[in-house]
């Protein structure tokens, strides 16, 4: 059973919708896309995923996902990652989250 956090811990995730504006391989890594996500007035930021052996870079381009942007940045193979992806995943890969209906860049899920 997955460890229990407190209501408090979890309302510090800072988690909204970007929309992929670009999407690359980061150079020298098997699983891991380079992406350049819109977050409205949060601004751009690159954010690397280790998704690329169930999604393609160009499969990205132009969807809205949810991700966690108050992270600590991070390096990964060079390339300096400001969020992360949320996801889902079982025995056949990577499942994107997607909103049902269009939403503005930057909105916060609550």
């Amino acid at each position: 059973m997955p460890e229990k956090i407190s209501y408090d811990d979890f309302a510090k995730l800072d988690i909204r919708i970007g929309r992929v504006i670009a999407a690359e391989m980061v150079p020298d890594a098997d699983k891991l896309i380079k992406c350049t996500v819109d977050f409205g007035e949060l601004g751009q930021r690159t954010i690397v995923s280790g998704i690329a052996l169930w999604k393609k870079p160009e499969e990205l381009v132009g969807k809205q996902l949810p991700y966690i942007v108050n992270l600590e940045p991070r390096m990964l193979r060079g390339v300096e990652s400001a969020g992360m992806l949320i996801a889902a995943s079982d025995e056949q890969g990577v499942a994107l989250l997607q909103p049902e209906r269009e939403i503005p860049p930057g909105t916060k899920l609550k």
